[in-house]
């Protein structure tokens, strides 16, 4: 069949990638040429023209001429040339629900999916490790390999990862979860659930609740954060809940270095070497496994070989004297886990750019870190990545909500300099803390900028 997509977008360029692999032909056309795009996506329209898939760029009146049927991405304006050709055309439109059936053809196995606001990534890193502890062949797909997994899931077919599994775990954001909402899921998970990402959802909470909130209805097992009970009106009535300290179908219950998993009239211990966050979500991760059949003795071999993620409160080592921590902890209720977890103990805090995509409540933030009195120090960039610009007003605004006098805050032009001023201001015996939602997006990237910056800093201020 031949198929127009169009846009190169995030939603677009998965979809078109998979019907060249079924064989069809397909043209995808965008208004931009290709050194407008980011040099990542760059990288998936080249793979992508090599495949085959004909790239018609730069094109602000694509014909529907010899076309069959098309692809029409969510964002695309009503108002649009090709919408109001496609509106006046009997050609047929390809559905998300259409395109999830034809992952579910070409994914065998059985699929573990991760969703929520924040605590996603970590969640399907631990569900992984507990899957290889039991000696299952793992198909693993997050963000740690590219923000937009849906992109990630399709590169698996292509490459044949989906025929060599035995079981998928896949993390699934609000924008993947929207283009596979007909997905045969066997677990679904909800990590977390908390407004973020509004205003691709017309500022309403509820909008962006019912997308997350399709991986109940796909699911057949579904389990749940505590957090969410607040929300109880709207899960499903068989939720199986998960929690640090709370009287729930699996709670768990911090040691040190090791955590204790009650469920029914069983429980178990298991050695655990992470901090903070990484606790709850290994309750979760154990929900997932018992509940998949998985022994007691598989999950605590999964748990105990889990070596963390990269900035997912990374420890760094000892520099100068500091104990200096990466993480990319940004919404409000992750920055308090974060900040919580070292109750006691001399901060010095360097934030990244808090606005990526989405516009984000600096005040907020600011008004988090002034409830700390132990952070001696925050230090925030006002680089923003995404346009490669600086706007200091945006570390300001954090700054700002800040009345605590004896804490210092400076607002630096680049992450790096924000991550070598962390020295300045902090003592041997003091531990340097990034947080910022940066990471999340472009990881090697910024984890580099960090390590640089660092570097200076400890010279520097030796």
């Amino acid at each position: 069949m031949n198929y127009l997509v169009v846009g190169a977008g995030n939603a677009s360029r998965p979809v078109a990638r998979l019907l060249n692999y079924l064989g069809h032909k397909v043209i995808m056309t965008d208004l931009k040429e290709m050194s407008e795009f980011k040099p990542i996506y760059q990288t998936w329209l080249h793979k992508m023209d090599e495949e085959g898939v004909i790239l018609d760029l730069k094109n602000p009146n694509p014909t529907l001429d010899g076309i069959e049927a098309v692809y029409v991405p969510p964002t695309l304006p009503s108002t649009a040339p090709i919408a109001k050709l496609i509106d006046e055309s009997d050609v047929k439109i390809l559905t998300n629900e259409e395109f999830s059936q034809m992952i579910n053809d070409l994914v065998s196995t059985d699929i573990i999916g991760i969703t929520g606001s924040m605590g996603k990534t970590t969640t399907t890193t631990l569900i992984t490790s507990v899957f290889k502890g039991a000696g299952y062949k793992v198909w693993s797909c997050s963000s740690l390999a590219n923000n937009l997994v849906s992109e990630t899931i399709i590169d698996g077919i292509v490459t044949g990862k989906a025929d060599e599994c035995d079981i998928a775990v896949f993390e699934l954001p609000h924008g993947s979860l929207g283009l596979l909402d007909q997905l045969n899921i066997k677990i679904g998970v909800l990590s977390y659930l908390t407004p973020e990402h509004l205003n691709e959802f017309e500022g309403s909470y509820e909008k962006y609740q019912k997308r997350k909130l399709i991986m109940q209805d796909i699911c057949e097992t579904f389990i749940a954060n505590a957090e969410c009970m607040r929300e109880t009106d709207l899960l499903r009535e068989d939720t199986i809940f998960y929690a640090l300290d709370k009287d729930v179908d699996f709670k768990g219950t911090m040691g040190d270095k090791e955590l204790t998993i009650e469920y029914g009239d069983r429980k178990f211990k298991t050695p655990f070497y992470m901090m903070s966050y990484f606790f709850e979500n290994a309750v979760g991760a154990a929900a997932v496994g018992i509940n998949y059949g998985l022994s007691e003795e598989d999950i605590i071999k999964g748990l105990t070989e889990f070596k963390g993620i990269s900035a997912h409160m990374e420890d760094f080592g000892e520099m100068n004297g500091r104990q200096v921590i990466i993480d990319a902890a940004f919404l409000p209720d992750g920055i308090r886990t974060t900040l919580d977890y070292f109750e006691g103990k001399n901060l010095v805090v360097f934030l990244d750019h808090f606005d990526t995509s989405w516009v984000r409540d600096k005040h907020e933030v600011g008004l988090i870190l002034d409830e700390y009195d132990n952070i001696k120090a925050v230090l925030a960039s006002g680089f923003d990545e995404s346009i490669q610009k600086v706007e200091l007003h945006i570390a300001q605004e954090i700054l700002d909500a800040i009345s605590n006098e004896k804490m210092v805050k400076v607002a630096t032009e680049s992450l790096e300099e924000a991550a070598a001023l962390s020295f300045k201001y902090s003592e041997p015996g003091d531990i340097i803390l990034h947080m910022g939602p940066l990471i999340s997006f472009d990881r090697e990237n910024i984890v580099n900028k960090i390590k640089i910056g660092l570097e200076d800093g400890r010279k520097r201020y030796e």
